[in-house]
């Protein structure tokens, strides 16, 4: 089979109607973001059964669309893996978002292949082949790529290929095709892709204490994504995120409170982003409070919490490993902390899937309706009504109480302490 290097639209347009006659094809880029906001796409590889393309997306008689044509044509399956930045690529030059998509690396989570599963270990575990790795740290912007680079490339599609139909059928036999299909519809949702200076400050950790600081880091936030974006340049290159911690708390109203900041530079001060820095500071503080999130401020953990989480986690691994999923799949620390926090947690470990596999056993084990038991085949889950038969030394009926306890003090501290108003 002949690799094609396609450098002309003419080209392009033909290979990429060839390969619309495929049930489906493998997908990835090679591209560059060190110094720029948006990734800059060096490289497409393609692959379907019959066919193998390199797309050099830097050639300048080049007009990408028809690539971008069969990203949304529905009859024809896109496989990636760790589709996320490939996607976000394709909806920054195009608009649109490819589909239907299937990420191999999200299947493997699924089907028991651990927390993030690589390339080259799938390939390894499944193809039994070891990846050239030589190549990996190409500057795929320099012009021209050696033969040995654009092989190392069309391996990540070519093995793809070959790795897709085994994982599809591990994923149908294990019959979590469901599973997967609500990860994809969040994996090629629009919203996913869309960088809205307005919705930059969701990115930054909430060191603020007032609705005034609040107001202030949302603007300046706002103020970096949109600056960012129009120079194309990494947002920590306009001003880093401690500096916009700095602002927001202090409020300076003039170049001279703004040059006293140890976190802004000596000549930050005199420089034009000064000025924007200053009127995004200024809408702050002019902003209606009501239209500032509510800063919440979680109570220190108590021991108990504490050992409510340490619960949730031994369940979160125990669940994991009965059912061969990836732990970080279903629930992250932070969605531990949280349910241990409140029944109510906007978490996507009590959604869906995640809710039927784990998030319900989490919310029974806080109710004292589940226990964790210690047996010969290591931890297993039951039922809090059956503790008093489960091995006659108690370590069942232990851990209950302690989950039970911890359950009534966070339920207790609640009821006793209230959020913080705005304004």
């Amino acid at each position: 089979m002949t690799m094609h290097l396609v450098t002309d639209t003419k080209t392009l347009s033909q290979e990429c109607k060839r390969l619309a006659s495929a049930d489906f094809i493998a997908v990835d880029t090679e591209f560059m973001r060190e110094s720029t906001f948006w990734p800059q796409l060096c490289l497409i590889q393609l692959a379907s059964h019959d066919a193998e393309v390199l797309v050099d997306a830097q050639a300048s008689e080049l007009d990408l669309s028809p690539f971008f044509e069969l990203m949304t044509d529905e009859r024809v399956l896109k496989v990636f893996h760790a589709a996320r930045q490939d996607i976000e690529i394709i909806h920054h030059l195009s608009g649109s978002v490819p589909h239907p998509v299937f990420d191999s690396q999200l299947a493997a989570m699924v089907c028991g292949f651990g927390e993030a599963a690589s390339y080259s270990v799938l390939v390894k575990k499944m193809l039994n082949t070891d990846l050239d790795k030589s190549s990996r740290f190409t500057d795929w912007s320099r012009r021209p790529l050696a033969e040995k680079q654009l092989q190392y490339a069309l391996a990540d599609v070519t093995y793809l290929r070959d790795l897709f139909p085994q994982l599809k059928a591990r994923v149908d036999a294990s019959k979590r095709s469901g599973w997967l299909d609500e990860e994809m519809a969040v994996l090629t949702g629009p919203a996913t892709y869309e960088a809205h200076p307005e919705n930059a400050w969701r990115r930054l950790k909430m060191r603020v204490k007032t609705p005034k600081a609040m107001a202030i880091l949302m603007e300046i936030a706002a103020w970096r994504d949109a600056e960012a974006q129009a120079q194309d340049v990494p947002r920590n290159r306009i001003l880093k995120d401690d500096a916009i911690y700095d602002l927001a708390n202090q409020a300076p109203r003039n170049k001279e409170e703004l040059g006293g900041l140890r976190s802004i530079h000596a000549g930050f001060a005199r420089s034009a982003k000064a000025r924007g820095v200053l009127e995004a500071i200024e809408l702050g503080l002019r902003r209606d409070p009501s239209t500032v999130p509510r800063i919440r401020r979680n109570a220190p953990l108590q021991p108990e919490a504490a050992a409510v989480i340490d619960l949730l986690r031994v369940l979160l691994k125990t669940t994991a490993a009965r059912h061969g999923v990836a732990s970080k799949l279903i629930a992250t620390a932070d969605d531990l902390e949280k349910i241990a926090r409140s029944d109510d947690a906007d978490v996507a470990a009590l959604r869906g899937w995640r809710h039927e596999l784990f998030g319900a056993d989490a919310l029974a084990l806080k109710r004292g309706e589940l226990a964790l038991s210690m047996g010969a085949k290591g931890v297993a889950v039951v039922k809090a009504d059956g503790l008093a038969h489960a091995d006659g030394n108690g370590s069942e009926i232990e851990i209950n109480r302690k989950a039970d306890k911890s359950r009534r003090s966070i339920r207790d501290r609640n009821e006793t302490s209230s959020e913080p108003r705005r304004g």
